[in-house]
């Protein structure tokens, strides 16, 4: 079978790639390389995909139609396609909001108007979003909850690729599945993200910020669960005409400062805690009803933060050489 996988070289992409390339598939991974952070992590996570005989890789726009219709016009044989690409980050959708709808709707549009032509076709599976959930106060979040009430530009955007895949789903007959992803953990993750900006700060000596006293609530999912959840999905295609969203997350709600006090322990150092309030584009809560996935795929995460976190600071002390 031949996956194409767009943000190959980002953190969830790598180890999707990883997990299909360890099952015998042939990949061929797609990411831009945008300098948003560090290109030397991104260059790692790429250089390690590359030393798989089964994987090929090419940088380009996923925004760019010329560029996209023509690469797929030389890889005809793509049978599914797992769409990873964006660009992430809830509160950098607020310093340069044109890159959110570049990336995250004209590049969701591109690959599906370039995936329809593709003559055997049969899974369009794409990364959605927790943040589309918004100001929901609802939970667990389902995935028939609401989800008109948006906190972020970024969210926002997710929000619309969902309604255009379901568009493309009605009139084309495109078989897709959204998967919306709940706070994701673990090695080889963004250093824009909490964990990362955390253990810098702890192992620096800096002060990091927790809003509300480390009160607000997320669903903490190690990356390892996320990509069991990605290629179980994968594997059950839906109906042509048919297009679902599944909630893809740890189910279980842990404390901000919990998550902070396994990572101090993992680490061996202590923290030191500033506090302030919450930013218009938080939430206070995450946490993901899983049923419906686990319906499908039998998915059931198997990593809670105890041991999510330890592994990821023993990665991070190793990539940062402390």
């Amino acid at each position: 079978m031949t996956i194409l996988l767009t943000g190959a070289a980002g953190f969830i992409g790598m180890h999707v790639a990883e997990a299909l390339l360890a099952r015998g598939e042939r990949v061929i991974g797609i990411d831009s390389l945008t300098p948003y952070y560090d290109l030397h992590l991104k260059h790692a996570r790429r250089d390690r995909l590359l030393a798989h005989a089964q994987f090929s890789f090419a940088a380009m726009n996923i925004a760019d139609r010329t560029e996209i219709t023509e690469f797929f016009n030389r890889h005809r044989d793509v049978t599914r396609i797992i769409h990873l690409a964006a660009q992430p980050g809830v509160r950098h959708s607020l310093v340069d909001p044109y890159s959110y709808v570049e990336a995250n709707v004209m590049g969701h549009l591109v690959m599906l108007e370039a995936a329809r032509a593709l003559p055997r076709l049969d899974h369009f599976l794409y990364a959605s979003s927790s943040s589309v959930y918004g100001g929901n106060k609802d939970l667990p979040y389902r995935e028939d909850d609401r989800v008109d009430q948006p906190v972020s530009l970024y969210a926002a955007t997710k929000r619309a690729d969902e309604l255009i895949s379901e568009a493309y789903g009605h009139i084309f007959g495109l078989p897709q599945t959204g998967l919306r992803f709940f706070t994701v953990y673990g090695p080889w993750g963004r250093p824009d993200m909490a964990p990362w900006l955390f253990a810098d700060a702890i192992l620096s000596g800096r002060p990091i910020t927790l809003y509300e006293g480390g009160r607000l609530k997320r669903d903490f999912t190690f990356v390892e669960d996320i990509v069991a959840g990605v290629l179980g999905a994968l594997d059950h295609p839906p109906g042509a005409g048919k297009p679902r969203i599944l909630n893809i997350g740890n189910h279980r709600s842990v404390e901000v400062r919990h998550f902070v006090a396994v990572l101090e322990q993992s680490l061996g150092r202590k923290a030191t805690i500033r506090d302030a309030a919450r930013p218009a584009t938080d939430v206070a809560e995450t946490f993901a009803d899983i049923s419906a996935i686990q319906a499908l795929c039998g998915f059931e995460p198997k990593t809670p933060i105890e041991i999510g976190v330890p592994r990821f600071a023993a990665w991070f002390r190793d990539w940062m050489g402390a």
